[in-house]
């Protein structure tokens, strides 16, 4: 292959996520669809907010729910992977500031291909109610 063909890798992700904050709260949760046209890993994910971003799973063991951080997360071409409570999500830890309703959290993915390649996603997800219900934008 010569240099300058390789296709970048099409992601798409969808209906992202996260939960207003609570007073003093400075962990999230973000919550979204992911789908990548080939077979590549999500390896990160950066956001002006916080410098700690993790990727993390919810996984029963032995009737108690853990949490475990994951260095990454296969993403199998053309197969939505969804990121959701109570399964595979991101955390903020260390929020610089909280989370309001209404809002939008901007996030950026760090996608690598089979090759290695890295691809930045950039993602807005709303901040909805605490409830998880959507906010409605104030005027």
């Amino acid at each position: 292959m010569c240099a300058g063909t390789a296709l970048a890798l099409e992601v798409v992700v969808s209906e992202a996520w996260t939960r207003a904050t609570a007073p003093g709260q400075t962990v999230a949760g973000v919550y979204f669809d992911i789908e990548s046209d080939s077979d590549a890993r999500l390896v990160g994910v950066e956001t002006r907010l916080t410098d700690v971003a993790e990727l993390h799973y919810m996984k029963m063991e032995d009737g108690v729910m853990r949490m475990r951080s994951l260095p990454k997360v296969d993403l199998p071409a053309r197969e939505t992977v969804k990121f959701a409570p109570g399964g595979l999500h991101v955390m903020l830890f260390e929020l610089k500031r909280p989370l309001e309703a209404g809002g939008e959290l901007g996030l950026t993915l760090l996608v690598e291909d089979a090759g290695g390649q890295q691809t930045r996603v950039d993602v807005s997800a709303e901040v909805r109610n605490f409830d998880g219900s959507k906010a409605h934008h104030h005027h």
